[in-house]
């Protein structure tokens, strides 16, 4: 196993270590499975581990010197490594559980290369830091973004951090949302991929600095990648600064949230 994967550029670590997790969640989904709370409401399951276990073992098979920041396990590695991935096992654990099969597996380098994998439609959206295209039965092709589809994800998830000035319960109300776009709340960063890949117009919810979330990180290496537009709720670029997530296809469909937000707050 580590034979096979000595010779793989970051990039490809990403893709196989996604895969690995993907396989693992895919394997077994439907089962009864152990849930493991995390307190205020959310929780993992028995796949969750496991899928980070196989992730882990791919990246310390060929990767040993770099450290890893697990959604269930935590920092693992020297605190001081230059390199640092991060993993979330299973995004969309709430779905999974409920037999709904819209989740990811994400693993990321930080500032570097980074996987999304769908374990249900064998996609695997990757970047090497600079191009993104995705993979699906042995055949590759470049990720193009789109606002044709003009669906819109909002998560709508808890907390609320930048509430009452923002809440994206708001944006769905808003007149010109209605009219230009129609919502879609998938509670999964999948939907990030699917902003590169054409499948979505655009992708908006609160938080804090994203950019280095095990959640978020492979989603938002990949939209940059592919020339989406992606700034925080307040427009200003992603950063210890910077708040929340709106992720376009293109500048006209994030000028449009962006006013609508700004109105609303």
């Amino acid at each position: 196993m580590i034979n096979s994967y000595a010779s793989l550029d970051d990039a490809g670590v990403a893709i196989a270590a996604a895969r690995a997790g993907a396989d693992v969640v895919r394997t077994m989904y439907g089962q009864r499975l152990t849930h493991i709370d995390k307190g205020a409401g959310d929780f993992a399951t028995a796949a969750d581990v496991e899928a980070e276990k196989a992730i882990l073992g791919v990246i310390r098979s060929v990767r040993s010197d770099d450290a890893v920041l697990g959604e269930e396990g935590g920092q693992q590695g020297a605190a001081e490594a230059v390199r640092q991935w991060l993993v979330d096992p299973l995004c969309g654990t709430l779905n999974y559980a409920v037999g709904n099969m819209l989740v990811a597996v994400n693993v990321a380098l930080r500032d570097g290369a980074a996987a999304v994998a769908d374990p249900f439609s064998a996609e695997i959206f990757f970047t090497d830091g600079e191009t993104a295209r995705v993979r699906r039965d042995g055949a590759e092709a470049q990720l193009a973004p789109t606002s044709a589809s003009q669906l819109v994800d909002v998560n709508l998830d808890p907390p609320f951090p930048s509430a009452p000035g923002f809440r994206a319960v708001d944006l769905l109300a808003h007149p010109g949302f209605v009219e230009r776009f129609r919502p879609r709340v998938v509670s999964t960063t999948l939907a990030l991929a699917w902003v590169a890949a054409g499948k979505r117009a655009a992708y908006v919810t609160d938080g804090g600095d994203l950019s280095g979330s095990v959640h978020f990180a492979a989603g938002i290496a990949l939209c940059q990648a592919a020339g989406c537009v992606v700034t925080g709720i307040d427009g200003a670029p992603i950063g210890q600064a910077g708040r929340g997530l709106v992720v376009a296809a293109d500048i006209e469909t994030h000028g449009l949230l962006m006013s609508m937000i700004r109105s609303r707050s």
